[in-house]
């Protein structure tokens, strides 16, 4: 199996989040990477493939915003961190913003995704660090890669940010095999939120399946997206699989919503999945509230191993900075040793 990292990632560094109302310190930290670096070992470093992959993913006025964002908050003389704080719930449309807290809100829906200033540098070599590992594998090195991406991606959409993600390197990296003659393409989210970008980006599109088991969003971020009834619209009806589990859900009830992933994955004809893992299913993650243990991530890497499948990893969600490193370990050790 391939690991691969970008130490480039580390640039992201916001100092804080508004989360349940009040001000904390930003969960999405670098030394989240740098833990699971630390138990995973010697690792590839990422490759540049460039701004195409993005751009056939994201809107081009959202990656030029994102990549200016953070010169133009201190140009407008702010400190610290550019966050939003007005978002066009209805009614949006193109406009010619020039003000950097309308662009904030046109192009995010929440304020605990802060842009700091290494936050483009970051993002652009997380998606490099998944394009890297789709590499790897489409050029017969290996067929199982890991990409330990940071920020994660999988609540980016084409044109916005939100969820400490900033580009969708899942959607980046599936888009790219297709274009590659590497499918079907199959996506399967395991983070414990829902990965509300991903849906976005392919729910009119049926050649990408989408599957995600997650936290229902009656009790959990995002909310408003992950219902089952989400299944997809026009060319897309039918390509969505939402299977909300409610808080609480350990590795017993967990499976069979699993096996119903996998029987749709393996009815799509899947060639290549493309996995967003979160292992914020830990009992101990702060934001999180399933209850998995660490034995579990290598029974549901066997269990994805088991399948055959090609596989690339993209690395979401996590936040027990202090068990991340080992819980993300078991499950790459899992995937490889069933390879």
């Amino acid at each position: 199996m391939t690991i691969v990292f970008d130490r480039r990632q580390l640039a992201h560094a916001p100092t804080r989040e508004l989360h349940n109302g009040d001000w904390v310190a930003y969960n999405e930290c670098p030394a989240r990477a740098e833990s699971i670096e630390a138990a995973l070992g010697a690792t590839t470093p990422a490759r540049d493939l460039g701004m195409a992959p993005l751009a056939a993913v994201h809107d081009p006025d959202y990656l030029a915003f994102l990549s200016v964002a953070h010169d133009d908050w201190t140009a407008a003389g702010r400190q610290g961190d550019a966050i939003g704080y007005t978002w066009p719930v209805v009614g949006r449309r193109a406009l010619d913003l020039t003000r950097i807290d309308a662009r904030l809100g046109r192009y995010s829906y929440d304020a605990g995704t802060p842009i700091a200033a290494g936050t483009w540098e970051a993002a652009y070599w997380s998606a490099q660090t998944a394009l890297t590992a789709l590499d790897e594998v489409a050029a017969g090195a290996t067929r199982r890669a890991f990409a330990l991406c940071r920020p994660p991606g999988h609540h980016a959409g084409r044109d916005y940010l939100g969820g400490y993600c900033y580009l969708n390197n899942a959607a980046i990296v599936a888009a790219e095999a297709r274009r590659r003659g590497l499918g079907p393409v199959a996506i399967l989210d395991v983070d414990y939120h829902h990965g509300n970008g991903t849906q976005d980006i392919f729910y009119a599109d049926g050649g990408m399946l989408f599957v995600s088991i997650h936290a229902d969003p009656a009790t959990d971020y995002p909310f408003y997206w992950g219902h089952a009834d989400e299944t997809g619209t026009g060319a897309g009806r039918g390509a969505t699989l939402n299977l909300p589990l409610p808080r609480g859900t350990g590795w017993a009830s967990y499976e069979p919503a699993l096996e119903r992933a996998l029987d749709a994955i393996t009815r799509y004809g899947t060639r290549l999945l493309v996995l967003s893992l979160g292992a914020d299913l830990y009992a101990g993650d702060p934001i999180s509230h399933f209850t998995f243990v660490r034995h579990d991530f290598a029974a549901l890497a066997a269990r994805l191993a088991a399948t055959g499948l090609t596989i690339v990893t993209v690395m979401e969600g996590g936040y027990a900075t202090d068990a991340l490193g080992d819980n993300v370990a078991a499950f790459v050790t899992g995937l490889h040793s069933n390879e």
